[in-house]
């Protein structure tokens, strides 16, 4: 039997992630045959690969599914949608962590150096300064799930004073964690990036 899979995001996306989600799908599915497309009947979808912004909201029609998998780490956008009555999985991989800690990283330190007065400098003046160092300065990570915990770990061994928040309680080695309304008020006052 054909496992049928719906990809659902929004229509530019499909060029990036036709291919990469084919010959993921051959490597895991071996002698199987499936079908990975943007439009299938959805009464007849095993799968649906989902974008949080996709354009499907009601899951109501797709009585065959047995799980909707998430293209990236963060589910927020539809664990309340009270139409997903299948498992729900989110992303989770070393490239999409390691990648976000890099990006996260050079951006905090490009704000905490102020790289952005000699990279936007017009003439040739060097104008020395010196930023303090990084324990002094105050980052705030607001969302401390799999990639909000690797990105304050890799804050904190460049040596910020970093502050986690979440919706719920957490305890991260190094980390000031804070949560709830009242945490993420006090998380806020902290940062200063």
């Amino acid at each position: 039997m054909t496992i049928n899979i719906l990809f659902a995001a929004k229509a530019e996306r499909w060029d990036g992630y036709e291919k990469p989600l084919n010959d993921a799908l051959r490597m895991a599915l071996p002698g199987r045959d499936f079908t990975l497309a943007t439009d299938l009947p959805p009464e007849e979808v095993d799968y649906i690969v989902y974008a949080p912004n996709s354009d499907l909201q009601d899951f109501t029609p797709y009585t065959r599914a047995k799980a909707v998998l998430n293209l990236w780490a963060g589910v927020e956008a539809i664990t309340g949608n009270e139409t997903l009555n299948i498992p729900l999985t989110r992303m989770v991989d070393f490239g999409l962590t390691h990648g976000m800690v890099e990006w996260v990283t050079g951006h905090v330190l490009r704000h905490h150096l102020g790289m952005d007065a000699d990279i936007l400098r017009e003439d040739a003046k060097w104008e020395p300064r010196t930023p303090p160092l990084a324990r002094e300065r105050g980052v705030a990570v607001l969302g401390v799930g799999a990639l909000g915990q690797a990105v304050a770990a890799a804050l904190v061994g460049l040596g910020f004073d970093v502050t986690g928040w979440s919706r719920s309680e957490k305890q991260i080695e190094g980390v000031r964690c804070l949560h709830g309304d009242a945490g993420l008020t006090e998380t806020l006052k902290r940062a200063e990036i």
